[in-house]
């Protein structure tokens, strides 16, 4: 299915019946990356999934956004299909989306489920900040000093072979928007949250490590966590038996309202 938001053609899914749920995938992710979690609920609940504009095939935004617009765009999207009461997940770039839904319209999310979440900005130890100044020496001596073409087209070769898989992934508006969202720090909006939240992560997430998770824990009123063993960034594929149980049980008394 499709529809035209602010100008931009949004592809989504829609199916079942009951209480509303929406699923909103990662960064460089789609509808397909939902579909194990959509597969689950579809029988017993209506759940609708989107490709995020950039992604999938979903337009790209017309300038660089950051994860409150993001948030605003799926606020409108949520209005003109007409569901409200919400369960909704967020998975990675997703999350960040989620816990700025949930703490802006309380009325309208009913319950949250962050999966492996991103939102909150890494720790920083001596190691990473040796790795940025090395990554940043590097780029001066490469873009100063390498053989021919122009400085921006020696920049871009940069990226490409220096860059990180995500960076390299994305270009132009996106490139934009993917710095402007890891940027967003969303640790004040935890605690206005009101909706019943069920955290769930990969013990050995490399990409939004356990910690973030605890302090998600501490910082959300009515909120608990559950730890896949040996699952990394994707909990919810590499254990999948156990997130389709501890879904069962978190949704039980939502189903075929």
């Amino acid at each position: 299915m499709n529809i035209i938001i602010n100008g931009l053609n949004i592809n989504y899914i829609d199916e079942g019946n009951g209480r509303n749920v929406l699923l909103l995938h990662g960064w460089g992710a789609n509808i397909q990356t939902m579909m194990p979690i959509f597969n689950i609920l579809k029988d017993k609940c209506r759940v609708v999934a989107l490709d995020l504009p950039g992604f999938g095939e979903s337009d790209i935004p017309n300038e660089p956004w950051d994860s409150f617009n993001y948030a605003e765009f799926i606020k409108i999207f949520i209005d003109k299909i007409g569901i409200k009461d919400i369960i909704l997940f967020g998975h990675s770039h997703g999350g960040r989306i989620s816990i700025i839904l949930s703490s802006k319209y309380d009325n309208l999310i009913k319950k949250l489920i962050l999966i492996d979440s991103a939102g909150l900005i890494p720790k920083r130890h001596l190691k990473y900040y040796f790795k940025v100044y090395s990554f940043k020496f590097l780029k001066l001596m490469y873009t100063t000093f390498a053989k021919g073409d122009s400085k921006d087209k020696r920049l871009e070769n940069f990226y490409k072979r220096f860059g990180s898989v995500d960076y390299k992934a994305t270009q132009g508006i996106m490139r934009q928007t993917m710095v402007k969202v890891i940027n967003d720090n969303l640790i004040d909006l935890l605690s206005s949250i009101n909706a019943p939240t069920l955290l769930i992560w990969g013990e050995n997430d490399e990409d939004t490590p356990l910690y973030m998770g605890k302090l998600m824990e501490e910082r959300i009123k009515d909120s608990g966590l559950i730890v896949l063993k040996g699952a990394g960034h994707f909990s919810y594929v590499d254990c999948y038996e156990q997130f389709k149980a501890v879904i069962i049980v978190f949704l039980k008394e939502d189903f075929n309202k």
